[in-house]
C-alpha cells in the first residue's frame, strides 16, 4: 500500500510539472495570442488589445494564469478554441474516437505479429529463421512511419485500389476499413521492439534451471513452452506491450497528418500551424496524462505478472 501512495505521489508531482512546463511554452512562445484573437488587423485597437486581454486573463502574471488554467482543467474546463470558437473538451471529444481506434486496431497487429516473431526467433535461435527475423525487425525499426505510410498509400491506395487514401471512415466496418494502412503504418516500429523483447524473454527462459528439470522429466517440447517458458515470459512482454500502447496513445501525429484523419494528433497539428494554444495545451496535456496513467499502472501490475519483484520489492 505504501508503495501505491508514493507512486500516485510521484504522479500527481509529475503532473504539475508537467503541466506548468506546458503552459509556460505556450506563454514563450513567439507570436502574441491577442492579434489572433482579434483577427481583423483594422480591429487592433489598444482600447481592443486590454479588452481582449482581460477576457482571456492575458494581463494576469504567469503565475495566476497557470493557476486559473491549471484549476479549470482539474475541472474539466479546458477553455476555448482560438479557431473554433467551442470547448477545447468538446472538440477533443469528436477527434478521440478515432485515435482510439487507430491505436486499438494498430495493438492488434503489432501485438500479434510481434509475439509471434519472438517466439519463432526464440525457438529457432542460432538458425536462418532467427537471423531472418532479426534482420527484418531491424530493418522495421530503422525506417519512419510517415514513409512506411506513403509507401502503404502508394501500393495499395493508389496503385492497387484496395483501401481509401485517407480519412477514418464512418461506421464501424467502413472505420476499420479506412484505418488497416495507418495502422499498419503505426504498427511496424512497434513489431520490432516487441519481437525483440519475447524473444530475449524466452531465450532467457529456455536456459533456466527448471525448463531443464521439464524437459529431463519428458514433457514434450511445446508443454516445456506453454507451461515454463511462456508463462514466465510474460511479464517483460507485458509490460513492453502496455508501454508501446501509451507512447502510441500520445504519439500518433505523424500518422493522423500523412492519412489525413482527424484525430488528436492531427488536431495538434493544426492547432499548431493556427497558433491555438488552448488547443495545443489541452492535447499535449492529454498525452502527458495517457502515457504517466499507463505506465504508473504497468508499475503496479508488474510485481503482480513477475513475482520476482514481489519478491524483491518485500525484502528491500
Amino acid at each position: 500500500m505504501k508503495r501505491v501512495i508514493y507512486r500516485l505521489l510521484g504522479m500527481v508531482l509529475t503532473l504539475v510539472v508537467s503541466s506548468f512546463i506546458i503552459f509556460a511554452a505556450m506563454y514563450a512562445a513567439p507570436g502574441d495570442p491577442v492579434t489572433f484573437l482579434i483577427g481583423n488587423p483594422e480591429n487592433i485597437t489598444p482600447e481592443r488589445i486590454a479588452e481582449v486581454r482581460a477576457q482571456y486573463n492575458l494581463d494576469q502574471p504567469l503565475l495566476v494564469q497557470y493557476w486559473l488554467w491549471a484549476s479549470s482543467a482539474f475541472t474539466g474546463d479546458l477553455g476555448v478554441s482560438f479557431q473554433y470558437h467551442q470547448g477545447v473538451g468538446d472538440l477533443m471529444a469528436t477527434r478521440l474516437p478515432a485515435t482510439l481506434a487507430l491505436v486499438a486496431l494498430s495493438s492488434v497487429f503489432f501485438i500479434v505479429a510481434g509475439i509471434g516473431l519472438g517466439i519463432l526467433a526464440a525457438l529457432r535461435q542460432g538458425r536462418r529463421t532467427d537471423s531472418t527475423v532479426t534482420a527484418f525487425t531491424t530493418l522495421a525499426s530503422s525506417v519512419p512511419s510517415f514513409v512506411i505510410g506513403l509507401l502503404l498509400v502508394s501500393v495499395f491506395a493508389v496503385g492497387l485500389r484496395w483501401f481509401p487514401v485517407s480519412g477514418a471512415g464512418d461506421g464501424f466496418l467502413d472505420r476499420i476499413h479506412h484505418l488497416i494502412l495507418p495502422a499498419l503504418a503505426l504498427a511496424v516500429g512497434a513489431v520490432a521492439i516487441i519481437s525483440r523483447v519475447t524473444r530475449q524473454s524466452m531465450v532467457e527462459q529456455l536456459a533456466t534451471d527448471h525448463v531443464e528439470a521439464a524437459r529431463s522429466f519428458g514433457l514434450s517440447a511445446s508443454k516445456v513452452v506453454r507451461r515454463h517458458v511462456l508463462r514466465n515470459s510474460w511479464g517483460p512482454i507485458l509490460t513492453m506491450v502496455a508501454l508501446v500502447v501509451a507512447s502510441m496513445l500520445a504519439g500518433t501525429v505523424v500518422v493522423e497528418s500523412v492519412f489525413g484523419i482527424s484525430g488528436v494528433g492531427k488536431l495538434l497539428v493544426d492547432a499548431i500551424n493556427t497558433h491555438d494554444f488552448p488547443v495545443v495545451q489541452a492535447v499535449l496535456l492529454y498525452m502527458v496524462v495517457t502515457y504517466m496513467v499507463v505506465t504508473t499502472m504497468v508499475d503496479l501490475v508488474h510485481p503482480l505478472l513477475d513475482p520476482r519483484i514481489k519478491a524483491r520489492n518485500k525484502n528491500s
